[in-house]
């Protein structure tokens, strides 16, 4: 059964983050850290202060929530997801999927152009049914008794498109995690899944071509994955150690976030306001254990 659901985060949780965040204990850093060894000291210190200051969730928690939102119990999990249904004779239903550090805040800015083309300068015989989940155990879905991979939430994400909303077919999109679980839906749930569009590529064949250039890239990928892998290594295979750290520390979990997309994006002289805003606290504050 499909719940109504409204992100109403209690007055008493957001002031407990804000007294953690108040009384971090700042710790010595390496004298040429920067952002060699993680997370910018001086950047968290300007960050933490933007989020006692000036960040406002319940503004945020406003935007998304004029969005609809429900919660539905699919194979044992409770899915939180937005669906935003499109104008025009007949909207295609497409289900949008996030990764990791990310959460349905990333696609606040494109659910009314895809559902709405018409008010974009667009045509409403273009629009979708967009439907966007929290993967679980992210945000406000429900979490798995174990550990669970993109194969089978492809499963769950299927069951909530098919089963529970009753669309006889859609499209899949995603990127880093999401891109694994839309290829899973194409793979294994066509022709229900009619086509996916995915913002990452991981495999390459080995037979591809090789020349110079790729050559120098692979010396490079393997050279970037020594330095930028760890988190993942941790996070595969030991998450519930991690997990410690990141219930008790808001500090430590934007820190754990805001490094990797220091790190993943195209920013100028390591300076991550080239290409990001502290909006990103946003995103952050999606990812804290605040229900």
């Amino acid at each position: 059964m499909i719940h109504p659901f409204r992100i109403d985060v209690p007055d008493k949780t957001l002031e407990q983050i804000r007294t953690q965040v108040a009384n971090y204990p700042w710790h010595e850093m390496p004298d040429d850290g920067g952002w060699a060894y993680g997370t910018h000291l001086g950047y968290m210190k300007e960050l933490c202060a933007y989020w006692l200051n000036e960040f406002d969730w319940r503004k945020q928690e406003a935007a998304i929530n004029r969005f609809s939102h429900f919660i539905a119990p699919v194979q044992g999990i409770d899915l939180h997801f937005i669906q935003e249904k499109g104008d025009g004779p007949s909207p295609l239903p497409l289900i949008i999927s996030h990764g990791w550090p990310g959460s349905i805040v990333e696609f606040l800015d494109i659910i009314q152009p895809l559902a709405h083309p018409q008010r974009f300068g667009g045509s409403a015989d273009d629009a979708f049914d967009v439907i966007v989940p929290s993967l679980p155990g992210f945000g406000f879905s429900g979490r798995p008794a174990r550990p669970i991979g993109p194969r089978k939430m492809a499963n769950l994400f299927n069951s909530l498109m098919t089963d529970v909303l009753g669309y006889r077919n859609y499209l899949a999109q995603g990127g880093d995690w999401g891109g694994a679980i839309s290829s899973w839906l194409g793979f294994e749930h066509a022709p229900t899944c009619q086509a996916i569009h995915i913002n990452i590529l991981t495999m390459r064949h080995p037979d591809g071509p090789h020349g110079p250039e790729e050559e120098a890239w692979a010396v490079q990928f393997e050279h970037d994955q020594l330095l930028e892998n760890g988190y993942r290594t941790q996070q595969a295979t030991k998450p519930q150690t991690l997990s410690y750290a990141m219930m008790d520390s808001p500090v430590g979990v934007a820190a754990w976030i805001i490094e990797k997309f220091n790190s993943w994006s195209d920013t100028e002289g390591d300076n991550i306001e080239s290409a990001h805003t502290k909006g990103l606290s946003t995103n952050e504050h999606h990812g804290l254990p605040c229900h």
